[in-house]
């Protein structure tokens, strides 16, 4: 028997395994839950023509012994699967990938059966999308997708504000969609306006989502921290996918002060400003910063505040005499931290003119 003809003994099989129009179900009751895949269907969305798109299947081995996946066969050849040639352990998770070349415009629905070890029945995997012959790849420009609107980034930060000052920060829209779309930000705070450039966004085109904060309306010194919400078109759902967490940070004002005042002033130094946390296996890790007043007049810290969960934070006096140090305990709660998105750090505020803000970068690992 020829290469081509075990080939198509192959695929052949594998379309009798896999009729025409078949609706897949999850098959894993056939290993009583012993080997669990998160989605056995992904929609890789839209790529261009003989742009090949990949699927990924996630799979976690939680009972198998001896675990190997013995054969896969793809519905056609047009499809190529990876998978771990080895045996699996038990308690390991590994990915199986399925890729399609893409050689032919319009929707796509492209299936495959994985056969394992420990199962009489095969896993069937499908993947679907479309392929456009004008699609523009734009995830490198627009990494965060939410729903059919992607955007550049999922965080704004307002910082150094003083009192008067209206900054702007601009949020890059995408529509990945195939309607038109309006574009804006739900449970607005007070303090924040925002402008949508166009206000209709057509499907493949991009615009702009500037963000203006008043800080006539900010009334504490430090941190101000607010989630709202991107809508597609007005009077949209909210949706805690769709989060944008914006953060500003207003300080003090040191404008009318003299030279003379200002040699006289508090003075703050730290051992470091930025702590680099290793948990090597512990839930929590304790670091500490010393803290000194190396000025001529009291120190005064006035707020402490943290950018995400995941920290507690313990200082030893918020009042320091011209040459007085203190500790500044923090502790970093490895669970917590895992599940943050925004840069986890310290906000300090303080008389020093020189420092009004000090911010403590932590590293966890």
């Amino acid at each position: 028997m020829n290469e081509k003809t075990t080939k198509n003994n192959s695929y052949g099989w594998a379309r009798r395994l896999l009729p025409m129009g078949m609706v897949l179900l999850l098959p894993l009751c056939t290993q009583a839950q012993k080997l669990i895949v998160e989605k056995t269907t992904v929609d890789v969305g839209k790529t261009g023509y003989e742009q090949p798109v990949t699927a990924v299947f996630e799979f976690y081995n939680k009972k198998v012994r001896h675990l190997r996946i013995e054969d896969v066969r793809p519905d056609c050849y047009c499809t190529v699967l990876d998978y771990p040639r080895g045996e699996i352990a038990v308690g390991e998770h590994f990915r199986v990938t399925m890729t399609y070349d893409a050689k032919q415009l319009g929707h796509f629905d492209k299936q495959a059966a994985l056969v394992t070890t420990g199962s009489s029945k095969p896993i069937y995997l499908r993947m679907k999308g479309v392929v456009l012959a004008d699609y523009q790849d734009v995830s490198g420009t627009f990494p965060i997708e939410m729903g059919d609107l992607l955007i550049d980034r999922n965080e704004l930060e307002f910082d150094d504000v003083n009192k008067g000052d209206h900054p702007m920060q601009v949020l890059n829209i995408y529509n990945n969609g195939t309607r038109v779309f309006e574009p804006n930000l739900m449970h607005m705070p007070k303090y924040l306006t925002a402008t949508m450039t166009p206000e209709r966004l057509a499907p493949g085109h991009a615009g702009r989502l500037e963000v203006t904060l008043n800080s006539a309306y900010l009334h504490d010194y430090g941190l101000t921290q607010q989630s709202v919400f991107l809508a597609a078109y007005p009077g949209d759902k909210v949706n805690p996918d769709r989060e944008i967490t914006v953060s500003a940070v207003l300080l003090p004002s040191f404008a009318n002060m003299t030279d003379t005042q200002r040699a006289y002033a508090a003075k703050i130094q730290l051992s470091r400003e930025s702590v680099d946390i290793r948990f090597d296996g512990k839930k929590k890790k304790t670091e500490v910063i010393d803290i000194t007043n190396n000025g001529r007049t009291d120190l005064n810290i006035s707020s402490m505040q943290m950018f995400t969960r995941g920290l507690k934070i313990s200082l030893g006096k918020r009042r320091l005499q011209p040459g007085e140090s203190t500790r500044l305990k923090i502790t970093a709660l490895r669970d917590d931290l895992q599940k943050v998105r925004v840069r986890p750090r310290v906000l300090m505020i303080t008389n020093d003119p020189a420092k009004p803000k000090v911010t403590i970068t932590i590293n966890a690992k």
